[in-house]
């Protein structure tokens, strides 16, 4: 039986303050520990649908650990992607930030401290119904301060990264006297659909080498959560609890925010974020580029999330004799400065000018240079505002001459993915993360787009018009061509890492046509 998992927090959960282990968020401890594990409530209860499609689980065992006086910070980075990743703490010794290397296989992807926690599930009678390992990262979304004498502000990432298959730097970090919670679910996606109706002791355990390694005391590396398992019935809950689930599901490709098949127009809501609106009236513009200076650069990664798809009738719902190669698409800023492009609307037109910035070493803005234009898109499903000179994808066939174009060549600009927050200057919480933040509505007079340092946009293109049309092709290799700033419209440190090839093979017949994705740096995605 397939297993998918909801994640919700139980009212019990958030009732309670975190109080375990002497920590508490009304008073600051006198010497809190460096490092503390614990579970904020004692009891929580699970709700469980079913149905023919599967298992679902409302689950949040209140797991979290929390920082002492100084903040935790992991930084992983591979020098190239055939590289293995390695990992440093960053302890701080005589006031500055010291790195000290982890043990090797500590990390060995984005997705955290391999094997942190490991969770127990018993039932009344103490036998073992299910046990699984999670990951953990200390970035977070729901993370706050837990003493009064804590940091006003946490500056670590919200998500632990990884989601690209070609991420090269992470970090991950917990702020002095913040939380953070710590995963509890399984992540190969098994074992939750083993729990039934009824009461369960769960005992979870930081790992002895991270025991050792962060100096947590064995008395204070275990939690215990008694749960309680309930069986709904309600349908409209079932319901909810399935489309949530499934919304939360890994997409084909990319599936970040609303770039995964483009937006909904129910989320433009930019045009009442101040922090995103630029003036409306036409700025100063420099002569020329500036010589020296900070300058994004825009590196194209190799598409990844490659898949075939049959094409299908809308109207029968039947195959209509169509085959298309749906793939994901990322550039990435790896320069000194963030890509600021600022656009003008010519009144009473649905386009823009648009105008890149420029900083100085301090931040200071200096001036903007032209950088083509923005356009309105009103298409079902878009119903926002396009930047028309950002990347450009081709399907390429063995002698590199051009097989098919994507009809995808505006695109709004967001931080989707962190692909190296290890970088300098690479921002990790970016403000504009999916394009309910960075592309404004119809009824706007100026747009805001940014790909910030370190940060990656990803389009999938999964979509007919987006996604190649190769039902007349030959079989044959061909390479998918990501390009970013094709008419150079924008000033940037370098050009010559703008593309970027990913080799595909087409093979079978026009009845069945058949994909193969060969690796790339050993990487499969």
């Amino acid at each position: 039986m397939i297993e998918f998992r909801w994640r919700a927090v139980t009212a019990a959960a958030g009732a309670v303050a975190l109080t375990v282990a002497g920590v508490g968020v009304a008073e600051a401890a006198a010497a809190p520990p460096a490092f503390t594990f614990l579970a904020a409530t004692p009891n929580v209860t699970a709700e469980r649908y079913s149905d023919s499609e599967g298992v679902y689980i409302a689950l949040d065992l209140g797991l979290h650990v929390i920082a002492g006086k100084d903040a935790f910070e992991i930084r992983a980075k591979r020098a190239g992607y055939d590289k293995p990743i390695t990992a440093h703490q960053m302890v701080v010794k005589g006031g500055k930030k010291t790195p000290v290397a982890l043990p090797a296989g500590t990390v060995t992807d984005f997705s955290g401290l391999k094997d942190f926690t490991t969770i127990v599930f018993k039932d009344k009678a103490g036998k073992v119904v299910t046990q699984y390992k999670t990951p953990f990262c200390g970035n977070s979304y729901s993370s706050g301060r837990t003493r009064r004498d804590a940091p006003a502000t946490n500056p670590y990432p919200t998500r632990c990264g990884g989601e690209n298959p070609f991420t090269l730097g992470a970090v991950w970090g917990v702020q002095a006297g913040w939380d953070a919670t710590v995963t509890d679910q399984p992540m190969n996606g098994t074992g939750l659909s083993k729990l039934k109706a009824g009461k369960y002791t769960v005992t979870a355990t930081v790992d002895a080498k991270y025991q050792k390694l962060f100096a947590i005391p064995a008395n204070k590396a275990t939690a215990k959560v008694t749960v309680t398992v309930v069986d709904v019935k309600n349908e409209e809950k079932r319901a909810a609890a399935a489309s949530a689930a499934a919304a939360a599901k890994p997409k084909t490709a990319g599936g970040h925010g609303l770039h995964h098949g483009e937006g909904d127009a129910s989320r433009q809501v930019s045009s009442r974020l101040a922090e995103f609106r630029a003036a409306a009236s036409r700025p100063a513009q420099l002569k020329a580029v500036p010589a020296t200076g900070p300058k994004p650069d825009l590196k194209s990664l190799p598409a990844w999330g490659i898949s075939l798809a049959e094409g299908v009738n809308e109207k029968t719902g039947k195959p209509d004799g169509k085959w298309y190669v749906n793939f994901g698409a990322t550039v990435w800023n790896a320069g000194t400065s963030p890509l600021l492009v600022d656009g003008f609307r010519r009144t009473g037109t649905e386009l823009m000018d648009a105008y890149q910035y420029f900083f100085d070493a301090k931040g200071k803005q200096v001036g903007s240079r032209p950088a083509g234009t923005m356009e309105w898109d009103a298409r079902e499903g878009h119903l926002h505002w396009h930047f028309t000179d950002f990347a450009q994808y081709n399907l390429l066939a063995a002698d590199k001459k051009l097989a098919v174009r994507s009809g995808k060549e505006a695109f709004c600009l967001a931080n989707t993915d962190a692909v190296d927050y290890t970088m300098a200057g690479a921002k990790w919480r970016p403000e504009n993360t999916d394009l309910a933040t960075s592309c404004g509505a119809n009824t706007v007079v100026a747009v805001r787009e940014v790909l910030d340092i370190g940060n990656g946009d990803t389009y999938s293109q999964d979509r007919p018009g987006q996604s190649f049309d190769i039902t007349k092709l030959k079989n044959g290799t061909y390479y998918i061509q990501v390009l970013a700033n094709p008419s150079k419209k924008l000033a940037e440190l370098s050009t010559s890492n703008n593309t970027a090839l990913r080799q595909i093979i087409i093979g079978g017949t026009a009845k069945k046509r058949t994909l193969t994705v060969p690796k790339v740096y050993g990487i499969t995605g």
